[in-house]
């Protein structure tokens, strides 16, 4: 009995000590920076910091933002990340909200804005892998601002405020009004000043958006009770900022990546051209993976294509099945690396035009762009001195070396990748073609002869 009662006396102690550290315990709260554009990276860093929130109990999470928008498919993810915890959010608008900024913003029950900010215009635009805004046809326009109007209602209503009013900053033929004033006319979007966005409504008596204008973070803290909490402002990390470079140069690095490969699969051995187009493409997948998009199957199919690709050049010359399965796995594991899906875990890529449309677009062009390159390659690279040094070329007898070669018939004793060797009249010479493919046991002519080099052509 008595046992009983000093187990009982035990337990009851160590729930009331727990209780009272529990008490003591200092506030927690993340402070995650949104600023410049808003692109899939920055979904990565977003998500990394709510999981470490979590993970930490923290009181509050306020996300700090000045940005003027970006990718909407980014945007969508932040907001689902949002829903997801139980933590309360609120965002501090520092100076903008525009675009995919305004609808986070507004996912999140709790908005107070500096002094001079603004929040609102988040009609969807179609941008240019070069930058600057694209037209779209009629219909597509329609399509796209419809879908964003629906996702932007919905975080409005999670948020807790009119989804009307979020709306009409997708729409510009709406009308707004805040107690019988149009505060947002026909053929124009909505956006709100700090002072006017923290308006009371007359029929709910609360604030339309804003909660109230505060000069900065700290004092938003003292406005909620906050202002002893400890604060961690969540750090980008290095390869995170890398990461967001990189998707800005996707294209560049794939075109030169594709161009590098060729020009190694054009010279023997393995050097300058390899090692370059091999640290492009591993840049590009390296960023896309620390960015939350590529996964090691994207890699893994990539790798399949060069593999294929290697096979159809180097086993059997010419291109059949073998060089176009290549290609089709490379340009698959592109796109497959620039489109959206979770962070940190495999899932089908969402299929709809909407996120596979630019990177379609940017693979399309890189490979246009590696094309051109080679081409030009071909056309002026077996010319400049660099070439010339990285090609095999043999000291030659005077013998060889002399005009009398010219004209002069063989048969390649090896693939012609431009260099090589071939066979004429029972002597094995040095050669390089003007960057073509010549497979080995082809007829070949001697048709130009610049000291030790001997350039040959296909006799067909």
């Amino acid at each position: 009995m008595i046992r009983k009662m000093l187990l009982v006396l035990f337990a009851g102690t160590l729930l009331t000590t727990a209780q009272a550290q529990e008490t003591n315990r200092a506030s927690l709260v993340y402070i995650i920076p949104i600023k410049e554009m808003i692109e899939p990276a920055l979904l990565y860093v977003v998500r990394r910091g709510v999981d470490e929130a979590v993970r930490n109990n923290a009181d509050a999470i306020i996300f700090d933002m000045d940005t003027p928008g970006g990718a909407v498919n980014a945007a969508k993810g932040i907001i689902g990340t949002i829903t997801q915890t139980d933590i309360p959010t609120y965002t501090f608008v520092e100076k903008d909200a525009y675009s995919a900024g305004a609808i986070i913003a507004l996912s999140t029950p709790n908005i107070y804005m500096a002094p001079g900010s603004v929040i609102g215009a988040a009609t969807p635009m179609m941008m240019s892998p070069m930058g600057g805004v694209q037209d779209m046809p009629d219909e597509v326009q329609e399509k796209m601002t419809s879908a964003v109007a629906a996702m932007v209602r919905a975080a409005a209503e999670q948020g807790g405020y009119d989804p009307l009013l979020a709306e009409a900053m997708v729409r510009a033929d709406m009308e707004y009004s805040v107690n019988g004033k149009v505060i947002s006319e026909e053929g124009r979007l909505l956006t709100l000043t700090n002072t006017e966005a923290e308006q009371l409504v007359d029929d709910e008596a609360k604030h339309l958006l804003s909660k109230g204008t505060v000069k900065n973070v700290d004092e938003l803290l003292n406005i909620i009770g906050l202002g002893n909490a400890e604060k961690r402002i969540l750090e980008i990390t290095a390869a995170e900022k890398l990461a967001r470079m990189i998707a800005a140069v996707a294209p560049i690095l794939m075109m030169l990546g594709l161009g590098g490969l060729w020009l190694e699969f054009k010279t023997p051995g393995f050097g300058i051209f390899g090692i370059a187009g091999a640290s492009c493409l591993l840049l590009f997948f390296f960023g896309h993976h620390i960015a939350g998009l590529a996964g090691m199957e994207d890699v893994l199919i990539f790798i399949l294509g060069v593999v294929l690709l290697a096979l159809e050049v180097f086993v059997t010359p010419g291109f059949g099945v073998l060089g176009f399965s290549g290609l089709l796995l490379i340009f698959a594991s592109f796109v497959s690396a620039m489109s959206e899906r979770m962070p940190g875990s495999w899932q089908p890529v969402d299929f709809s035009p909407e996120t596979l449309s630019m990177p379609f677009l940017k693979v399309m062009l890189s490979f246009a762009g590696s094309l051109a390159l080679a081409a030009v390659a071909g056309r002026f690279l077996p010319q400049t001195q660099v070439f010339r040094n990285l090609t095999l070329e043999a000291v030659l007898s005077k013998t060889e070396k002399d005009e009398t070669l010219l004209g002069l018939e063989g048969t390649a004793r090896s693939d012609l990748r431009p260099s090589g060797s071939a066979y004429f009249n029972d002597r094995r010479i040095d050669v390089v073609t003007r960057g073509d493919f010549i497979p080995r046991d082809s007829l070949v002519r001697i048709v130009e002869i610049h000291g030790n080099r001997i350039i040959v052509e296909r006799v067909s």
